[in-house]
């Protein structure tokens, strides 16, 4: 429980708002930092880019009443005066239900995906809407989503767009408005926001090296302890503990940035060290733990040999774990996308046991002794692994994960539209 107790006090250190390219960001950043020069090293802090904007207007008016509404960043901007158009609920923004849509400022059901967002802009719609939480919430305990367009969309054009609350959401279609105002007027632009980094030299002169992830970004109203300071504090227990125990293998720790906006911090990684890639045998990334209610799992998206080695190995300490070869929405991807096998642990709060992406994702929920017994079985893992004397790991991707993560990162997409046009100039 030493350990537990340790993480729990570290957690409590970056137990603050601290979303992508902030000021609060880097300051995490900075107590992570002074945490791996009190084990002995030297950080680096690797800085990137990243879009930010700020809403300096918006609102939605119908019928003379005015709505609680947040704006889409990067979406763009109306006139200072907003624009007025009549209005649709257009339900999934299926090719049917945008048949009259042009001109108009539409309704969708919950969030913009790669599929519908083109159709909008295919559609001809002036502005559009979404939704987000439940039609019983309350409002003063909850709070209403801020999202963003990403790269995927903005491609295809800006249309300016507002979140609202499901409650609100079907009171505005029954009210059935002819037309409706939107106005949102934002500044966009770039942020910085940093990875730490820390290397830990390997006794074994081959070279092969492992790479330990985990984020520390929140969203938005969340202080994120349970996505994903505990990750993060769990990969600051195995540093310590190969600091004081020099392992056979290179080992090196990033703590990503800008995880929550789309893999930022981890795509900034690879890209800045490409040449490295083929040095990396496995990714190790830690997402969610300590829930007093849940249950511990593996996603490996790598050889299913490794699932193999991992249940084994779950069954030999008595350690409850759930094992599948799966990609897995987190910092793991981008080395995937480069060939890096990839195992994510997790340990996920039960259905009403915790929760991610909101206010209440808080220290609450989680308790020392989890967040000790998850870091245990990783550190049992580890020791195994980064000392063996034959690396197990198989150094390829299975063609199933490949087909996996070209879907998450919508290359399937890509490709059908590079097909398109290579069809359409060959004739």
């Amino acid at each position: 429980m030493e350990l537990g107790k340790r993480e729990m006090e570290l957690l409590q250190k970056i137990n603050f708002i601290r979303t992508c390219g902030t000021e609060e960001e880097k300051k995490a950043a900075g107590i992570l930092a002074d945490e791996v020069r009190a084990i002995g090293l030297e950080p680096t802090l690797e800085t990137f880019e990243v879009e930010r904007w700020d809403v300096k207007k918006v609102s939605l008016v119908s019928k003379g009443k005015s709505w609680e509404v947040t704006g889409y960043g990067m979406s763009g901007s109306t006139p200072e005066e907003g624009i007025t158009a009549p209005f649709a609920y257009v339900q999934e923004a299926e090719d049917v239900d945008l048949v009259n849509a042009k001109g108009k400022i539409v309704l969708v059901n919950g969030r913009i995906t790669d599929k519908v967002y083109p159709r909008l802009v295919k559609a001809g719609v002036l502005g559009f809407i979404t939704f987000s939480g439940n039609i019983v919430d309350e409002r003063e305990k909850t709070d209403l989503d801020e999202r963003n367009l990403r790269d995927w969309a903005t491609k295809h054009g800006k249309i300016p767009g507002v979140n609202m609350r499901a409650m609100d959401a079907i009171e505005l279609v029954n009210s059935e408005p002819e037309t409706i105002t939107l106005t949102l007027v934002q500044e966009e632009g770039t942020a910085t926001s940093q990875n730490v980094v820390a290397e830990l030299p390997g006794t074994d002169p081959r070279g092969e090296t492992i790479v330990f992830g985990a984020h520390y970004d929140s969203v938005p109203f969340s202080h994120g302890v349970y996505d994903n300071g505990a990750g993060s504090v769990i990969i600051m227990e195995l540093l310590r503990y190969f600091k004081v125990n020099p392992p056979k293998r290179n080992l090196r720790f990033a703590w990503f940035g800008s995880e929550e906006r789309g893999l930022l911090g981890s795509k900034a990684y690879v890209e800045a060290h490409k040449e490295d890639m083929e040095g990396i045998s496995l990714m190790v990334n830690v997402d969610v733990a300590g829930p007093v209610l849940g249950k511990d799992s593996a996603a490996i998206t790598g050889d299913i040999s490794l699932c193999h080695m991992v249940e084994y190995l779950s069954k030999e300490v008595g350690f409850p774990l759930l094992v599948k070869q799966d990609i897995y929405s987190s910092d793991s991807i981008p080395f995937a996308d480069n060939g890096v096998p990839g195992i994510n642990f997790c340990r996920f709060g039960a259905p009403g046991g915790a929760n991610i992406h909101c206010r209440h994702d808080v220290m609450d929920a989680l308790a020392a002794k989890n967040l000790d017994a998850t870091t245990q079985f990783i550190l049992t893992f580890c020791q195994r692994i980064v000392n063996s004397v034959v690396f197990p790991v198989p150094y390829k991707m299975p063609q199933n994960m490949v087909e996996a993560v070209d879907k998450y990162l919508k290359k399937e997409n890509k490709d059908k539209e590079k097909d398109k046009k290579d069809n359409k100039e060959s004739k």
